[in-house]
């Protein structure tokens, strides 16, 4: 956290916990790290730094990367922000309390290359604090999913591999329930219940309790987000030179179609952002910068469309 943005925040809310500059420290590292990892990888695109105040309280660092050789568009964001808990977040997020605070690492990624897949990834913190000033709720949330457009089934079981290892280290119990979670949530129920790609994991409102206490959750948000680069890079380099031709790319946009939508009409970042004055362009960051929205668009029977079609239709067991 920016030593200034800090004190801001401290002096705005006098008892903040002592988990709100930890984390801000590790999402600001892990975006250093990843950007370094996406920028050696592409080979020619760097990523263009816009630091951003929010005049309610906090600010960001958006890193946007575009027409690189390997990846179209990206970025990769942090922020830190908080304010006055309003009647609108009150009715639409259902959370109660007189101010609050989330900070958060998310990112999404594009390719050129249709054989190479988006992936999105996102990890957050959010406390809640009552007229004094006191924390009164506290949780973690975040996941990585990944969306191709030719299915490569080594590929999905390296990326599902990878972060049920990371599950596993915690808890042998958490890749089932926050894979599943993941496929139930990244859905556009308006299509027939057609998910967006092959899921990962997701998890939210996950709060301290017992043993699992705020320093736990906290370690295993910290080791998930360490596992993006290995998750994904991986795929990035067997996949980034294979050849394509435009009905590839025509596909591709057909997919990015259906991610634009969930993006704006399902997704609850999306939502949160919009509802508490986010920076519009961050916000809107995710989307992919060309799509196709075609009339009853289906792709040819046994193709290698059809076949990643059936895959977000219907969840498969990757492990």
């Amino acid at each position: 956290m920016d030593p200034a943005l800090s004190n801001r925040f401290n002096h705005r809310i006098v008892n903040a916990s002592e988990y709100t500059q930890e984390w801000a420290d590790y999402i600001h590292d892990l975006q250093n790290r990843i950007c370094v990892a996406l920028e050696t990888i592409d080979g020619k695109a760097t990523f263009h730094e816009d630091a951003w105040e929010r005049p309610e309280g906090g600010g960001g660092k958006t890193r946007v990367i575009a027409n690189g050789a390997v990846f179209e568009k990206g970025g990769v964001n942090t922020s830190v922000v908080f304010g006055k808990v309003t009647d609108a977040m009150r009715r639409q997020l259902q959370v109660n309390g007189a101010e609050w605070f989330a900070a958060g690492l998310s990112l999404v990624i594009h390719p050129l290359n249709p054989f190479v897949p988006t992936i999105h990834c996102n990890y957050r913190m959010f406390e809640l604090y009552d007229d004094n000033g006191e924390p009164s709720d506290r949780w973690f949330g975040g996941g990585t999913d990944l969306t191709p457009y030719y299915l490569f089934e080594d590929d999905a079981i390296h990326f599902h591999r990878t972060y049920k290892d990371v599950c596993d280290r915690f808890d042998p119990a958490f890749y089932p329930l926050f894979k599943k979670t993941c496929d139930d949530y990244f859905v556009n129920t308006h299509r027939n219940n057609e998910r967006r790609g092959i899921g990962g994991i997701f998890y939210d409102h996950q709060r301290p309790a017992g043993d699992r206490d705020a320093a736990w959750w906290m370690k295993f948000g910290q080791a998930c987000g360490d596992s993006f680069t290995e998750s994904y890079l991986p795929i990035v380099m067997t996949r980034k030179h294979l050849p394509y031709t435009e009905a590839h790319r025509h596909w591709q946009e057909i997919r990015r179609g259906r991610y634009t939508e969930f993006n704006l009409v399902h997704d609850r970042g999306t939502l949160f952002g919009l509802k508490t004055n986010g920076r519009i362009e961050s916000i809107l960051m995710s989307l992919p910068p060309t799509v196709r929205f075609e009339y009853n668009y289906q792709p040819e029977a046994g193709s290698e469309e059809e076949k990643l079609l059936k895959v977000c239709l219907q969840p498969a067991d990757w492990i």
